[in-house]
């Protein structure tokens, strides 16, 4: 069932001379169709349905839709194309499907793959949303589902069987940035014909390099770091056009989980700018991740390349840069943890993140709060714990914050 790499679809217009090109400048023009009128911004279609010129045409365009031909915007629509071949382009990828959220893409890549009777084997570390869906949802609906610890590939070993139609996994988990080893896990799915689904939204489609590594799905929260300005929602779906094509579209279309041509143009603009802003954001990070290691009203600091971090050689295979997000285990629990966040000043409280804007969020609370306490544990989800998404400010600035912050406690 291993759905890997498959013969490239022709690339539109110019995107055929762009073999050679950096993934700045794919990130940047990818995708580009223009008007008679050759308009510089990427055009917004703003269009539910398409026109034919004749009932025959109507007819034919069901049966099979060519290049740049649409018939209905649930099912494609130009600028929403236009997001979808610049991030393959920028993935390494042959499609993408782009879709309303990025819980969106999840489901799709998920419930479009699997039916009654199929096996899958997931990391446990997982946002609380995908939890729902693995724990709640797939066995709900014949599918079986078994949990292991995403870093321990012995148990990725015993796990995965000659039934298992796909793993899933967070390349850094939310919110504890655990990393697991893409590469042996990925080796370890592929001997049984496995498909490797990844969601990659905290290594970001710039640090990260998941199909490199061996994923054959890799799906995007484009609301994180794609926007990255706070402004929209958004997901999309990388993998091979014979995954893309017909796996995930016919669920996704039939389902409704549509990306708007708006949300898509923001994704476009959010694009030619995601290298910028992420590295400059991860730099930060960085700094305040050292900065703040060993402060004495911490009982951790989590990031991925900071040398202390337990899967830090996993990360530096994985990652140009260690991405985005911090988290910082407070002592004292809930309690100070809450102190921590409303004395902040710069830094504000909200459970987003890959924003522009620092913003910082109590997991146990918010993102995992259906969870019981005695999982929020199993996950290295303390009621200390906080994550921290670091934004655009100048890092001093944010440091300066943060300290003050914690010296409140």
């Amino acid at each position: 069932m291993f759905l890997g790499p498959g013969p490239a679809r022709p690339a539109p217009m110019k995107d055929m001379t762009m073999t050679n090109w950096s993934p700045r400048t794919k990130a940047v023009h990818a995708g580009t169709r223009r008007s008679q009128y050759g308009e510089v911004a990427e055009a917004i279609y703003l269009t539910q349905g398409f026109v034919y010129d004749t009932a025959e045409a109507a007819e034919a365009r069901f049966i099979e839709t060519g290049a740049d031909e649409y018939i209905y915007a649930r099912y494609g629509n130009p600028t929403v194309r236009m997001f979808e071949d610049r991030i393959a382009a920028l993935e390494g990828t042959e499609d993408a499907f782009a879709t309303a959220s990025g819980m969106a893409a999840v489901n799709g890549a998920l419930c479009g793959l699997l039916k009654a009777g199929d096996h899958v084997v997931s990391a446990r570390a997982l946002f609380g949303s995908c939890l729902y869906i693995l724990e709640e949802l797939l066995p709900r609906y014949g599918v079986k589902v078994t949990f292991v610890d995403g870093t321990d590939l012995d148990a990725w070993r015993d796990a995965v069987r000659e039934d298992t139609k796909a793993v899933f996994l967070e390349t850094v988990a939310n919110p504890t940035l655990e990393v697991v080893d893409l590469k042996a896990v990925a080796e370890i799915a592929h001997a049984q014909d496995a498909v490797v689904i990844v969601d990659n939204v905290f290594a970001t489609p710039v640090f990260g390099h998941a199909v490199r590594d061996g994923a054959d799905v890799v799906v995007y929260s484009a609301t994180k770091h794609i926007d990255g300005q706070g402004r929209c929602l958004g997901g999309v779906i990388c993998g091979t056009t014979e995954f893309v094509r017909k796996v995930a579209e016919p669920y996704l279309k039939h389902t409704g989980g549509a990306l708007s041509p708006f949300n898509a143009w923001v994704m476009l603009k959010g694009l030619e700018t995601v290298h910028l802003r992420c590295g400059a954001q991860a730099e930060t990070a960085l700094k305040l991740a050292t900065a703040l290691e060993g402060h004495p009203k911490l009982a951790h600091v989590a990031y991925p390349h900071l040398p202390s971090h337990p899967q830090y050689d996993a990360a530096k295979r994985q990652m140009d840069q260690g991405g985005t997000v911090i988290a910082l285990d407070i002592k004292g629990g809930k309690a100070e943890a809450f102190r921590f966040l409303n004395a902040l000043q710069i830094v504000t409280i909200s459970n987003n993140l890959g924003d522009s804007k620092s913003l910082v969020t109590h997991p146990a609370t918010t993102t995992h709060q259906r969870l019981t306490p005695e999982q929020r544990y199993q996950l290295g989800i303390s009621d200390g714990l906080v994550r921290l998404s670091v934004g655009l400010e100048d890092c001093e600035d944010v440091l300066a914050d943060v300290k003050a912050a914690l010296d409140v406690i």
